[in-house]
Order: C-alpha cells, then structure tokens, then sequence
C-alpha cells in the first residue's frame, strides 16, 4: 500500500471516530441542575395546541411528561460550553415547536395551551431537581 493512501486511510478513520464521539459523547455531558418539561392542568378558556396525536420520537420530553404521575419529563442537563445544545434535541426544542403551532396558544410567560386527550393543559420548561 502507497504511503499516501494509507494515510489517507488513516484520516477517514479518524474522521469518522471524531464524528461517531460527538454524536455519543453529548448525552454524557451535563451540568447544572436539569430542566424538565412540565404539564399542568389548567380550566383556562383560550386556542390551544392539539398534542393527542403527538410521538416519543418527536417529542420524547413532552411524551415523558404525559405519562408520569407528577408531570414531569425525564431531566435534560445544559453542556458545560453550550456545545452540547448543539447536538442534542432539548425540551427547549420542543416548547418551541409547541409555540410555532400556534401561536395563540402561547401565554405571556411563554407557557402553551395544549389539549391532550380531552384535558387542557399548560406546558412550561421549569429547572430544579424537585
């Protein structure tokens, strides 16, 4: 093999292992106390944003949400240089999604009104552990 294909070679493979870390390697970072999406009953009359039909692979924080007892999502960790927020999908993410449904469903705190399943309910990203 010619010297210059094999380090050719050698390029793409580190390449390719660089590439492979930064798609693994955010997940582990974190810091900071996490955030959390949260979902809240609400008899608040008003547009909302119909979320019954709505998937784990979309919007895996807000489905985390729906289905646990205190409404919570799982926690989601800021990177230590925000490079993290860069490859990771955040509940962040989805709120804004949430708002561009539509917008009149978006209060002046930033929460959204959303129907799921026949209940109304507001959907906020607060931080903290409890």
């Amino acid at each position: 093999m010619r010297r210059v294909t094999r380090n050719l070679l050698i390029a793409i493979g580190i390449v390719v292992l660089a590439l492979l870390a930064l798609g693994a390697l955010p997940s582990y970072l974190g810091t900071g106390e996490p955030y959390h999406l949260t979902v809240e009953p609400t008899d608040d009359e008003g547009p909302t944003v119909d979320v019954s039909n709505v998937t784990d692979r979309r919007y895996p924080y807000l489905a985390g949400a729906l289905a646990s007892d205190d409404g919570r999502s799982p926690g989601y960790q800021e990177g230590p240089f925000g490079v993290k927020e860069h490859f990771t999908h955040t509940p962040f993410d989805e709120l804004d999604a949430l708002q561009r449904r539509n917008r009149e469903a978006v209060r002046e705190d930033g929460r959204v009104r959303v129907v799921h399943d026949g209940r109304h309910l507001y959907v906020d990203v607060r931080r903290g552990s409890a």
